[in-house]
């Protein structure tokens, strides 16, 4: 059964071959060779492959044929967000647009200061939220990114070395818990942090709940500290578009934070997510047997 190991695809020499397309042929020859990087993850990366062929035929209901030819659609969208955050980092911003369903749902819980939890996850490209939030009137509050060590060695490999133009911060996962600390203390401070949570890691506590019609573990540390926190709430996708397009969304719950459980935190972020995954169902990035079924 694979496991998520704590890292992203990508590698630092795929990401300085996309620089070098972007720089010299521009974004649309980086895109052209996705065409054949597709098929060959399609082909060759068998494990991704067939936990992408499972999510489309199994969790989506969708006919072999489909799944198919979804798999290869998701390598190539993702191969495009990947280009396009390279771009974006390397000071190519203004080559795309921005749209915002929910903007003043941010906006209003930046201007409150009391903290605040964040939680998105691999569906779509959050890993682009530092830029999507330097475009709010911050208020001098502090946005953390939480992630894991080694996606922080991805960063300090490659988006570190090409821009460090953005005000978000990051809050390192690391075996000795001192990351714990770190958050309560920018909660305390009235920052907010941002969670991907939807990836379970072996060993680590867990809730589990049934997700596109089959339970499925999720890291019980976000949901419960948002719960003990009694912190404001929202939910956070950003997908991509048409062309050069990136939409984001922002979601609250639908309960009060004086009330809130663990489990209600994590069923709010489950139905957003499906409803996501109804609209962008190629956005899906999560490579690996993510509800421990296909070899059962």
């Amino acid at each position: 059964m694979a496991q998520w190991e704590g890292k992203a695809k990508g590698t630092p020499l795929g990401y300085r071959i996309f620089i070098f397309f972007i720089k010299y042929l521009g974004l649309n020859a980086a895109y052209t060779i996705l065409v054949f990087v597709a098929a060959y993850y399609l082909v060759f990366s068998f494990s991704s492959t067939k936990s992408s062929f499972y999510f489309f035929n199994k969790r989506l209901g969708q006919s072999t044929i489909k799944s198919i030819i979804s798999v290869y659609k998701n390598y190539f969208v993702f191969g495009q967000t990947l280009i396009d955050r390279t771009a974006i980092s390397y000071g190519l911003k203004d080559k795309f647009s921005f749209t915002y369903d929910g903007r003043e749902k941010i906006q209003r819980l930046l201007e409150r200061k009391e903290g605040g939890v964040v939680f998105s996850g691999h569906v779509g490209s959050f890993n682009i939220a530092r830029y999507f939030f330097d475009e709010f009137d911050m208020t001098d509050t502090g946005v953390n990114l939480i992630v894991t060590d080694q996606e922080n060695e991805q960063i300090k490999q490659f988006v570190g070395a090409v821009s460090t133009d953005t005000t978000m911060k990051f809050i390192v996962i690391k075996e000795d818990m001192s990351h714990i600390f770190e958050m309560n203390e920018v909660l305390s401070n009235g920052e907010v942090i941002v969670f991907a949570a939807d990836r379970y890691v072996e060993g680590i506590q867990f809730i589990e709940q049934e997700f596109l019609g089959k339970p499925v573990k999720f890291p019980s540390g976000p949901y419960k500290l948002a719960a003990r926190k009694k912190k404001p709430i929202l939910y956070m996708y950003i997908m991509k578009g048409k062309g050069k397009e990136y939409n984001l969304y922002a979601r609250e719950p639908e309960f009060t934070e004086a009330s809130v459980k663990p489990s209600h935190v994590l069923k709010e972020y489950i139905r957003y997510t499906e409803i996501m995954l109804k609209k962008y169902p190629l956005q899906w990035f999560n490579y690996y047997d993510y509800w421990e079924d296909i070899n059962t």
